[in-house]
């Protein structure tokens, strides 16, 4: 029997936050961008979202066959979740749970359930290098289902408690941020930390699916080993970024697919 061919490149995931409506003065199209995608991450109320959208971006994403992603945060609609939060560790586990269960009965009522989870904005950061909240975060999502990835950033302290542990870890890059020379995040305060070139953005995830890297923003090269790429959406031109950088990876033999 002939076997299937194997792809040349990579294999990447492209995911997006979707579900969090208007942000920043800019109105995110879940419907286009989830056309664009492989995985979701829908906001679960606590940053942004509510069960009529969470629901409406489950049933087209279940549609479309995207996998969903539960996109937790702390309780802060006003700062739409990017601002650090001082919370007891036992609060933060359970308020994890709860939005992570949230969403899986939404997406469950909608023919599909969450096949991951990734925090937002404040506690994404923050769970780089704090460890008592990435474990808060991480014993939110165990409690429910110990089976379910979560993604974030390389070499953060979340990644390396959840693998200690054995929950599945997916590493994930942006194309469309900045980033120092230790591989994070430059905060978005700072000048020039979000780009919004279609073109730069997509060749910069080109260089880091292909190549495994990116350029810092004193220009120095630094390494990144990712298996999903987050475009996001709440920004102007946010569906053309994602449709370059979509069509970019493809052609550059690049397979776009689910890690879950």
């Amino acid at each position: 029997m002939t076997q299937p061919a194997r792809p040349s490149g990579p294999v990447v995931d492209l995911n997006a936050d979707l579900g969090e409506g208007v942000v920043d003065g800019h109105p995110v199209d879940d419907q286009a961008l989830l056309r664009l995608v492989t995985s979701a991450n829908v906001a679960c109320g606590f940053h942004a979202g509510d069960p009529r959208t969470m629901r409406e971006v489950c049933e087209r994403a279940a549609e479309l066959g995207i996998r969903l992603g539960a996109h937790v945060s702390y309780r802060d609609r006003a700062g739409f979740g990017r601002r650090d939060v001082d919370i007891e560790r036992v609060v933060l586990r359970d308020e994890v749970t709860y939005q992570l269960a949230a969403l899986d009965g939404v997406a469950r009522a909608a023919g599909t359930r969450v096949h991951y989870v990734k925090a937002h904005g404040a506690l994404y950061n923050r769970a780089v290098h704090d460890e008592a909240h990435a474990q808060a975060l991480l014993d939110g999502v165990r409690e429910l289902d110990p089976r379910l990835p979560l993604l974030g950033l390389p070499g953060s302290v979340l990644l390396t408690l959840a693998e200690d542990a054995g929950s599945p870890v997916v590493h994930e890059a942006f194309p469309d941020r900045a980033y120092d020379t230790h591989g994070r995040l430059v905060p978005r305060r700072e000048p020039d930390s979000v780009l919004h070139d279609a073109e730069v953005v997509a060749q910069r995830a080109v260089r880091m699916a292909v190549r495994g890297e990116v350029v810092s923003c004193t220009g120095e090269v630094v390494p990144l080993r990712v298996r999903s790429l987050c475009v996001h959406g709440d920004s102007p031109g946010a569906v053309a970024t994602a449709r370059r950088t979509r069509e970019e990876l493809l052609r550059a033999g690049a397979t776009l697919a689910a890690f879950a």
